[in-house]
């Protein structure tokens, strides 16, 4: 809990980052999204934009706090290591769509930043998951004997 708080403090300023660069499309972006696109509207408004994407990451942090507290050690490192690959080709894939995709590449770079500091603090719920240590659990079988044991 000690390292917990502060770790989803940080992910909750990164969320309003992320919102505010969000917020910041272009001219012709922000026409694009009131006009064409209206379901992302959420977007234009920073702290609408950085609510959505704190509840995301909040997600992920309750999906990888289950696996690292419910699954085997070896399987929960496993899984952190390939959600952490995920995030980097989810990074990758949004660059690519950013610079090819011609109305996407519109909205501007502080915009495409919002999205990518939106992945980059999945990849940090991984990596806060792969090097944090599980808590030891001291199970008394008997008066006299006491067996440590790491789930």
């Amino acid at each position: 809990m000690k390292r917990t708080i502060p770790f989803l403090l940080l992910i909750t300023a990164l969320s309003a980052l992320s919102g505010y660069l969000m917020s910041k499309a272009s001219w012709i972006g922000r026409v694009g999204i009131t006009f064409l696109h209206r379901e992302y509207n959420l977007l234009k408004i920073w702290w609408q934009g950085g609510l959505a994407v704190l509840l995301v990451m909040i997600l992920f942090f309750i999906l990888q706090s289950f696996i690292e507290n419910k699954l085997p050690y070896w399987l929960a490192k496993f899984l952190h290591i390939v959600l952490l690959l995920a995030a980097v080709c989810c990074l990758y894939l949004t660059y690519d769509d950013f610079t090819t995709d011609f109305s996407h590449h519109l909205l501007g770079k502080r915009f495409h930043m919002g999205f990518y500091l939106a992945w980059a603090e999945w990849m940090l719920i991984c990596i806060y998951f792969m090097f944090m240590p599980r808590k030891k659990t001291t199970i008394v079988t008997n008066k006299d004997k006491k067996e440590t044991v790491t789930p």
